[in-house]
């Protein structure tokens, strides 16, 4: 697969998580779940939430509109590093924050660790 290819599926990745976060309203039933919270916990999670997704989508386009510039250059190649670590860190916090024997648990720890590897990818491939 070329270089251009993988960060092309970095994309979809990433525009796969910014979907799956906007959903976590409807998903976790938000509105009644973290009404049980403090005003402060409430806004957090929210705004922590709606920041990833703007991250997610930014990051997808990147992918989709500068593939080269990211495994071309200094600059996108430390992105692409640093999406690699977001990944391997957000696996690691899964067995920390999140311990449930789950086949949807175990899913996303797969999809976190794909995109590890997916974004790490580029730099580790030749031509």
């Amino acid at each position: 697969m070329s270089r251009e290819a993988i960060v092309y599926a970095c994309g979809v990745h990433s525009l796969g998580f910014a979907l799956f976060h906007l959903a976590f309203w409807k998903l976790f039933d938000w509105p009644r779940a973290l009404h049980r919270c403090g005003v402060a916990t409430r806004a957090i999670a929210q705004i922590l939430n709606l920041r990833l997704i703007y991250v997610f989508l930014g990051v997808a386009g990147l992918c989709f509109f500068l593939p080269q510039d990211l495994y071309g250059t200094r600059l996108g190649q430390v992105l692409l590093a640093g999406m690699s670590l977001f990944w391997v860190g957000r696996t690691i916090e899964q067995f920390v924050f999140l311990r449930f024997d789950h086949p949807l648990v175990h899913g996303l720890t797969v999809l976190f660790v794909a995109g590890a590897v997916l974004f790490a990818s580029p730099l580790l491939v030749g031509g």
